[in-house]
């Protein structure tokens, strides 16, 4: 297989990334600047996110060779264990086999840092001294605080004010790494004020977040942003996940009938995914790919494929990905790292190419799959990997009442360590389901940008 052969090393672990731009039937529409309409160059988006990002942005090489710096820090826990989890399919009482790709065993407890590594390695090799961002949950931020402090970079984080709240832990684990942690939208910025002046009880959004990690950038030469999702290159790092979980089922003597993966902005998703996407493309491996997302935030299930903007204050260009709208506010439900009001441009395009299915589940269902997960497994996963967790048994539980014995691989995304609030409140009764109605996804909707919408 030309996936193993030329990315893993003796350790097993990838040399290189998978970009599954490089086999897609169709291009990927183009970016656009959000003044003219006009398709954008790499050396626009590169006073934001330096050059060395923008090549494996518009890259369409299938493989991205990963720096042995960059290695030598990701060997510190990966390869990550896949498992097998026959408790659960005891508990099920199902023919199916289930795997698990646990990427909770990294220092920060999640899959985040296999992106954040990387960025941070090309900021300090290009001379940025600061690096800006936001953060729902807390899992990127607290990656981007650990890799910066790898590479001698500051580190300023603008977390939505839900989660600062909801998860004092994850705020500080990223000051105990040397972040300064904001609550957003706050008042350092201009776009954090305007938003307080109209509503100055808002609970925040990734959109908002957003727009302020990039304001500090844009106005700060020292100073470049970073994202823990959505972006090509991104999605790009985090195929680390499912190039070794293609060797380990390899080495299992299995491969997957179905693959489920929780989605709010894309990367996790795309890590498990985006290699066997690319099988299925080059190869016609027939292979059903389940994408889980909260109800409350219905991306892929509700958001139709148009331009917009990826955060409020229109401070970024313009890409076309399933939208529920930039003025989007989700309710603060528990899975913070959900909460995104677009999906990755490349997810929506597989999903527009039929590469995978989409479906939403609501939170206290989630909770429900997690716990009863964690009787039979011994982890308990973060909020948004339940959303994965739920997937893959109600497709165990397909596999009964069908009588067949399908394989299912999913990704555990994370650890719910940081999470235990969140756990308590389910215990106690005091969690309650979101499901975002369709009027307000059509306000949202109601100011999507003309360009490229026509």
């Amino acid at each position: 297989m030309e996936t193993i052969k030329y990315l893993l090393d003796e350790a097993n672990m990838p040399t290189a990334w998978y970009n599954l731009a490089a086999d897609f039937t169709e291009p990927l529409p183009p970016v656009l600047h959000p003044g003219t309409g006009q398709p954008i160059g790499p050396d626009d988006l590169a006073p934001l996110f330096g050059m060395e990002l923008i090549k494996q942005e518009v890259s369409t090489e299938r493989w991205i060779e990963i720096p042995d710096e960059v290695n030598q820090i990701l060997r510190q826990w990966r390869c990550t264990p896949l498992y097998r989890a026959r408790r659960l399919e005891k508990a099920l009482d199902t023919p199916a086999k289930i795997y698990y790709k646990y990427e909770g065993v990294s220092p920060s407890g999640s899959h985040k840092p296999n992106t954040a590594v990387p960025q941070a390695y090309y900021k300090m090799k290009e001379g940025v001294k600061k690096i800006s961002t936001e953060t729902g949950a807390g899992q990127w931020g607290s990656s981007l605080a650990l890799a910066c402090q790898f590479f001698g970079l500051e580190c300023l984080v603008y977390m939505v004010k839900v989660s600062f709240n909801q998860k004092p832990y994850r705020r500080a684990m990223m000051e105990t790494f040397g972040a300064r942690c904001i609550a957003s939208p706050s008042d350092t910025t201009q776009s954090g004020r305007a938003i307080l002046a109209d509503d100055p009880d808002c609970s925040g959004s990734l959109g908002i977040a957003i727009s302020e990690a990039v304001e500090v950038a844009a106005q700060n030469e020292d100073t470049k942003y970073c994202l823990g999702s959505v972006l090509n290159h991104v999605l790009l790092h985090q195929t680390v996940i499912g190039l070794e979980a293609q060797k380990q089922l390899e080495m299992a003597g299995d491969y997957p009938d179905v693959i489920v993966g929780c989605t709010g902005g894309g990367s996790n998703f795309a890590g498990i995914a985006f290699p066997y996407m690319g099988e299925m493309i080059r190869d016609g491996k027939k292979i059903r790919i389940v994408a889980v997302e909260p109800a409350a935030c219905p991306t892929l299930t509700k958001g139709p494929l148009k331009y917009d903007f990826g955060d409020t204050g229109h401070l970024t260009p313009l890409v076309k990905m399933n939208t529920l709208g930039s003025s989007f506010v989700p309710p603060g439900f528990h899975s913070g790292g959900l909460r995104y009001h677009g999906m990755a441009p490349m997810v929506s395009h597989a999903m527009k190419l039929g590469l995978f299915e989409a479906t939403s589940y609501n939170q206290l269902e989630t909770f429900a799959a997690g716990v009863q997960f964690a009787k039979a497994e011994g982890i308990i996963p973060a909020p948004e990997a339940n959303h994965a967790v739920v997937g893959a048994i109600r497709e165990a539980e397909r596999c009964k009442e069908e009588g067949t014995e399908k394989t299912i691989l999913f990704n555990l995304c994370g650890h719910g360590h940081f999470d235990m609030q969140a756990y308590i409140d389910y215990n106690a009764g005091k969690l309650i389901d979101y499901e975002y109605p369709d009027e307000e996804v059509a306000m949202a909707l109601a100011g999507l940008p003309s360009f490229g919408n026509q």
